[in-house]
């Protein structure tokens, strides 16, 4: 393989930062711009030992890259992009490369779905690392098995996080419509991404495009407790009906073909027994919480057996999957308060981000932090399903809306509506600007035993750090903030 300058603009974005690493894996020279560093990704940029430029300027492209990978948060005005346009330098979407330097060639699966994406292809690629298949892999975060968001390996095994943002200014297309997908879980579908979808059709249309690019010999794992997945399966874009064999998966529904039962949540671990087509598959134990990783596990259980994984080494891996960065992740204990980051920015996955949190510590005060970032979470269009989402909370603050001079006024979130729902609900709830001033409101309220969840798909202000040097603590290496001396 010829060895080539990539610079990606655009290097800090969690799949961007993936991509840089995976190219320097191969030997390639590597660079990279953005306008901020922040962890997670800043951090595992440092380590990949990735050249980095904090801002945009014509000078990183001199001399000029073999290949300015652009990200899809790149727009027209950008410094790098305009230079490279006017000087005709060689350019591609993030997709494009991953498709022709890590997938062509190689057993692709594609793990897509409105939630759970991230979780459910690290417990994949670890499933298949047990198993034997020694996969390379690409996900959207850090995944805690492996300390990385990626692996490159000689194997014909891939896996990666089938996003359906869309690719580039220049590729309005989803990504994973370049996966090459020989086999696809869709675990569940809901509206999201209210920048570049304006509606649930819309959003339909780009997954029976990807279902109707699986191989005829390829399967697709569907989640039948889903009713937009079931309705795609049952009406698919091409009158022929869905090419591929299909596993379905539920636990809601008995007509799937795996489902899971006897499901028990304890503090430590969740138990449940699988069934295929109604005949015990295997008792399964896992340390995640929450019924959404029960469909997870579940979805990854039906895939482990298309990609003929023993049943011995999908239970092994299950038990010990430790999880993903930012995904429920305790970042520090102090004085008996337990601090949790999660990257929830959805209704739905605010909600069952806090089911899964009161699941695993029962009887304890469950305080909710969110900022509304995503531009899902900005507009107004979720209104009504915010009190319902914080339910399991009994305090609940909410930041203003990021950047909120980006949306019209009548189209954005009413924060200040959501707060006097969830009071009317007779919850403790507050609308505090900032992370400072949320530290300063918050610290002095809470008690032992309380678990604090911050909800956020950005930096948030480094308000978890924040929260926890205000409660006296540190934080270790292990992520575990020990009673100061």
């Amino acid at each position: 393989m010829d060895k080539k300058h990539f610079h990606l603009i655009g290097v800090c974005g969690t799949a961007m930062g993936s991509l840089a690493g995976m190219l320097k894996t191969q030997g390639h020279r590597v660079t990279g711009s953005d306008k901020a560093f922040y962890p997670p990704m800043g951090d595992e940029l440092k380590r990949l030992g990735i050249e980095t430029y904090e801002g945009f300027s014509e000078d990183h492209l001199k001399p000029a890259p073999d290949v300015v990978v652009v990200g899809n948060a790149t727009s027209r005005g950008n410094a790098e992009l305009e230079y490279v346009l006017n000087h005709k330098l060689r350019y591609a979407s993030m997709p494009e490369v991953i498709c022709e330097n890590f997938i062509r060639g190689r057993h692709s699966t594609v793990v897509a779905g409105t939630h759970g994406k991230t979780t459910t292809t690290s417990i994949l690629a670890w499933v298949m690392e047990v198993g034997g298949l020694d996969p390379s892999f690409l996900i959207g975060g850090v995944a805690e098995n492996f300390g990385a968001s990626f692996k490159v390996t000689s194997s014909k095994y891939f896996a990666i996080e089938g996003d359906e943002y869309d690719t580039a200014y220049f590729d309005k297309g989803p990504k994973f419509l370049h996966y090459l997908p020989d086999l696809v879980i869709l675990n569940n579908i809901e509206y999201d991404h209210a920048d570049i979808y304006p509606d649930l059709d819309a959003v339909k249309k780009s997954f029976r495009l990807l279902v109707n690019l699986i191989p005829s010999d390829g399967r697709l794992i569907a989640g039948w407790d889903s009713p937009v997945v079931r309705e795609i399966v049952e009406n698919p874009i091409s009158p022929q009906g869905v090419w591929c064999g299909i596993e379905t998966f539920g636990i809601d529904h008995s007509d799937a073909k795996w489902t899971a039962g006897d499901i028990v949540f304890k503090p430590e671990e969740t138990r449940f027994k699988v069934s295929c087509e109604g005949r015990e598959y295997a008792q399964i134990r896992t340390p995640l919480a929450g019924m959404f990783n029960v469909r997870n596990c579940l979805a990854v259980i039906a895939a482990s057996e298309v990609l003929g994984i023993e049943r011995k080494a999908v239970s092994e891996a299950l038990a010990t999957f430790k999880s993903v960065k930012r995904r429920m992740q305790v970042r520090g204990i102090v004085n008996q308060v337990t601090v949790i980051d999660d990257f929830a920015h959805h209704p739905t996955a605010i909600r069952e981000t806090l089911l899964a949190v009161k699941q695993k510590y029962p009887d304890r005060r469950i305080v909710a932090i969110f900022e509304p970032r995503s531009w899902t979470t900005r507009k107004k269009i979720f209104q009504h399903e915010y009190p319902l989402s914080f339910a399991p909370a009994e305090y609940v603050v909410i930041a203003p809306i990021f950047e909120s001079f980006r949306l019209a006024a009548d189209d954005q979130l009413s924060v200040d509506e959501v707060i006097s729902d969830l009071a009317k609900q007779g919850k403790q709830a507050w609308s505090i600007e900032g992370a400072d001033a949320i530290v300063e409101h918050l610290a002095p309220k809470l008690l032992p035993g309380d678990v604090v969840v911050v909800m956020s798909n950005g930096g948030f202000g480094g308000i978890h750090q924040k929260l926890l040097e205000a409660l006296g603590g540190h934080e270790s290496e292990s992520g575990i903030t020990k009673h100061p001396k």
